[in-house]
């Protein structure tokens, strides 16, 4: 059961991004549910945590917005409505390929998990940030580079790195030309998919201040998918905690955080050290799962 901490808060302006009762499953096994009526809102300059262990259905909630599911992978219901400035409210599952084009990118942007299987080798980083640019703003010559070398200072690279390739730069720097790329046509929603996985914790909390200062000031909407409760501390206005497809609870930072109702959601909690290290840790207990009772109860009346 999915316990709503948000339900008497009335919407009063219309969100950026709705997802409606979102469910996916495999294409060979339509009724084995991977995503399973999933529903949330995300609304301009605000940050929605969607967070999980890992097979708990945020990535592919992720891609379903930006269109993106595999080929063996299909969108069994639900309506993704996306808040254009331009255009109105917009139903992003019925979308055709060519209309989802020019929104990747230019309204709708997303940071994957690893920069480095995300960037093309063998071509610069200069170059690959410039293709969006071109594409959506047609930029060209001076006009493009000039907008590359502006991009890269905005999230802390030396312009003169934009002639380099992607191995030739450190995972923090990838990480950074990823968000550079995110952010070239400054789209109104931003994806990020645990864009700090595998980082120091310095560099960590370096990309967490700047995504948040862009968000800020570009006045974005972001949906961070992450599995660290550390991270959903520094940067969340609301959270999304998903268990096995489904959302078990919702609600603002504080309500999540500070008073978790979800069994599930207390069992996340209660991995997560404190900075003395006094606090005892304690692993995931599954007891509360419907098929965890009926086999204790079964237990308990063999015994």
């Amino acid at each position: 059961m999915t316990t709503d901490l948000q339900m008497d808060q009335p919407d009063k302006v219309t969100p950026l991004l709705q997802l409606s009762h979102v469910s996916i499953s495999a294409k060979k096994m339509p009724s084995r549910l991977l995503v399973n009526d999933v529903s949330f809102t995300i609304d301009s300059g605000k940050t929605t945590c969607v967070v999980g262990e890992s097979g708990s259905g945020k990535s592919l909630t992720a891609l379903s917005v930006m269109g993106l599911l595999s080929k063996q992978l299909q969108l069994n219901s639900g309506k993704v409505l996306f808040n254009d400035a331009n255009l109105g409210v917009q139903d992003l599952t019925v979308l055709s390929e060519a209309s989802l084009q020019k929104l990747r990118g230019a309204k709708i942007a997303m940071i994957f998990q690893e920069p480095m299987t995300s960037l093309n080798p063998v071509l610069t980083v200069g170059y690959q940030i410039g293709e969006s640019l071109t594409t959506h703003l047609g930029l060209k010559g001076s006009a493009l580079k000039t907008r590359i070398a502006n991009l890269l200072e905005m999230v802390g690279i030396p312009p003169g790195r934009a002639n380099s390739y992607p191995d030739e730069l450190s995972g923090g720097q990838r990480q950074r030309v990823m968000i550079a790329m995110s952010i070239a046509c400054e789209p109104s929603l931003l994806i990020a998919d645990e864009p700090t996985t595998a980082l120091d914790v310095t560099v960590q909390a370096q990309i967490l201040k700047l995504l948040d200062d862009l968000k800020t000031r570009m006045n974005m909407g972001m949906l961070f998918i992450t599995h660290d409760f550390g991270v959903v501390a520094d940067i969340a206005d609301h959270v999304v905690v998903m268990f096995r497809g489904e959302i078990v609870e919702s609600g603002t930072k504080a309500q999540v955080l500070s008073n978790p109702r979800h069994p599930y959601t207390q069992a996340l909690l209660a991995c997560v050290p404190d900075a003395e290290g006094k606090k005892a840790l304690k692993p995931i207990d599954y007891a509360w799962l419907p098929e965890n009772k009926a086999r204790q109860q079964k237990l308990e009346v063999t015994v």
